[in-house]
């Protein structure tokens, strides 16, 4: 069914609304605990907001809890990679180089983000109508660039030094490094993943999946050390290489991740949820055509149901608010849903869309 034709009972779409998997974060909430009767009356008594500071809340308070994690995350990640690099400095190991380098550049992909989440607060604009939550998209392609030099730095200074072996010095204070760059990166990991899912982030979730493999290339620092205590020059090289391999295995998950968000990509079971919670709104006889997308870290619903054919204007546009309104409850993280209502045909009716059929192939 074509999305280019004006609806024939008009879309319904609120603006931006934020929501687990039961709550609607307008200015209402249904109590926990409290029996069906009692919470659904609560509910139709409580105003709903719909005011633009009500729906723009709970989007708010998403993209403020991103830019804490990231902060936070850079200063822990800055801290144990200045750390690390006095180590580097004073014992010349490159597989401490190459779990430092990567730990600072895993920090300073903060800032990326950090500015997408600032820009993801505007308000849509005549030319950015759906606003500037794409931004992160574009962070998370930033940060799988820095992930690949990172990985590219580390390549280079393990091959260097496999070619001209050289003895490590201060061997314990490597090990201690390695340590302590699992301890940050671990902590961080766990911070930016928990983060990232609660908000609908794909590009955090990977920022933080990269942090958690950076703690296991740190422990791999450990047995470069101990290998290089025992008389060992190659191995520091070849943990080296080893870091590299793992820097590159969290390339392709993270650019995966990101890339498959870029192209409009969504879990296929938030499908499935949307079209049972839409047809089981009283008076949706069929669901048509559905998308999601996600913005950002919110998600957007475009869906086609077939109301009764002699349905009036009126009762045509209740059904389909009550379709939004179901939505927004059962699919997590979805802010808004354009919902367009079509009459069920009646029997040697023609179909109203065939003036639209030379469109669908242009």
């Amino acid at each position: 069914m074509s999305d280019r034709h004006p609806p024939a009972h008009g879309p319904h779409e609120h603006g931006p609304h934020e929501h687990g998997p039961h709550d609607h974060a307008g200015r209402h909430e249904h109590a926990p605990g409290s029996p069906r009767p009692r919470g659904r009356l609560a509910h139709l008594l409580t105003p709903h907001s719909h005011e633009t500071a009500g729906k723009l809340d709970a989007a708010l308070e998403s993209s403020v809890r991103g830019t804490r994690a990231l902060w936070l995350s850079l200063a822990v990640l800055g801290a144990t990679a200045l750390a690390q690099a006095v180590v580097v400095a004073v014992s010349g190991s490159v597989a401490l180089l190459g779990d430092t380098v990567h730990n600072a550049a895993d920090a300073l992909t903060a800032v990326p983000l950090g500015i997408a989440f600032v820009l993801g607060r505007r308000a849509a604009t005549r030319r950015f109508t759906y606003g500037y939550g794409r931004a992160e998209d574009l962070a998370g392609l930033v940060i799988v660039l820095t992930i690949a030099a990172s990985a590219a730095f580390a390549a280079w200074a393990a091959v260097g030094r496999l070619l001209d072996p050289r003895p490590v010095a201060q061997v314990p204070a490597v090990a201690l490094a390695a340590l302590l760059g699992f301890a940050g990166n671990e902590w961080v990991a766990r911070y930016r993943i928990r983060v990232g899912r609660e908000i609908g982030s794909a590009a955090l979730v990977a920022d933080g999946l990269h942090a958690r493999t950076d703690g296991f290339t740190s422990l791999a620092v450990l047995l470069g050390a101990g290998g290089s205590a025992l008389g060992w020059h190659l191995a520091d090289p070849l943990v080296g290489l080893a870091i590299t391999a793992a820097i590159v295995l969290v390339l392709r998950d993270a650019a995966r991740e990101v890339f498959r968000r870029v192209l409009d990509a969504v879990d296929p079971a938030l499908v499935d949820r949307a079209e049972q919670a839409a047809r089981a709104v009283v008076g949706v006889r069929e669901v048509g055509e559905l998308r999601l997308r996600w913005i950002g870290h919110r998600l957007r619903a475009e869906l086609t149901v077939v109301v009764d054919g002699e349905a009036t204007l009126r009762q045509a546009h209740a059904i389909a608010v009550e379709t939004e309104h179901a939505l927004l409850h059962a699919v997590p993280r979805l802010t808004a849903a354009l919902v367009h209502a079509d009459p069920a045909p009646a029997p040697g009716e023609a179909d109203p869309h065939l003036a639209l059929a030379h469109h669908a192939t242009a």
